[in-house]
């Protein structure tokens, strides 16, 4: 898989968001005090949104959800197109960006988004206007003999596979906890979250740091987590 075959298989910027949102809630809940994979910020800036997976060892990605559309980097550190496996001063894969519009280009220049020397860390890249009927990327020659050449797949998996299921597979893997598939259906349609849908996913987390979670992402809360008026 590449990044060609990512952006047609994407859903539209709406539903990403929407996925992103339900997967970065749901580890919140089933890890509400430690590292987490996935995140999501819905106050990155005055008009931005950004969801994130880090996996700690060097793997990640970054989606910026914006007015005038959607960017999405990611960076497999073992991947032939890292910028760090050419011979000589480190720089992104010939292709992976040059093509991105001035639209998204500050994205492409963002800090957080490159090294202390301010090259982009990256490997592969998407984008997406507002108004776009799809996902776009890069020409890019891909190196041959790699069935994932750029990490398109497997950073991207579970966006993939955008289902509860597949966030129980992943959630009962990584964490070796049984992960309630109610809950997280509950979850996955957006409905506002309750101090049962707690309790089923996650006995023992505490509702302060889930509500406190919910809102960063900017989770609908259902009435019995609400504060009360006045």
């Amino acid at each position: 898989m590449t990044a060609r075959d990512l952006a047609a298989a994407l859903p539209d910027i709406g539903t990403l968001k929407d996925l992103c949102r339900s997967m970065a809630m749901a580890e919140a809940i089933l890890n509400p005090d430690g590292e987490r994979i996935y995140s999501y910020s819905a106050q990155w800036s005055e008009t931005e949104q950004v969801a994130s997976m880090r996996n700690g060892s060097g793997d990640e990605y970054d989606i910026v959800f914006a007015p005038d559309g959607a960017y999405i980097r990611g960076f497999d550190h073992e991947s032939p197109l890292s910028p760090y496996h050419r011979e000589d001063v480190p720089r992104p894969w010939p292709g992976v960006l040059d093509s991105v519009p001035e639209t998204f280009r500050r994205h492409v220049e963002e800090p957080a988004f490159a090294d202390e020397d301010g090259c982009p860390v990256v490997t592969v890249c998407l984008w997406r206007a507002a108004d776009a009927p799809s996902w776009e990327t890069g020409r890019i020659t891909f190196p041959e003999g790699h069935p994932d050449p750029d990490g398109s797949h497997w950073l991207f998996e579970l966006l993939l596979a955008p289902t509860p299921e597949a966030f129980r597979s992943f959630a009962e893997d990584y964490y070796e906890v049984p992960a309630d598939i109610e809950a997280l259906r509950h979850i996955y349609a957006l409905r506002p979250l309750g101090q049962r849908d707690i309790a089923a996913l996650n006995p023992s987390a505490g509702a302060e740091t889930v509500i406190a979670a919910a809102k960063a992402i900017g989770y609908p809360l259902a009435t019995d987590l609400r504060p009360a008026a006045g």
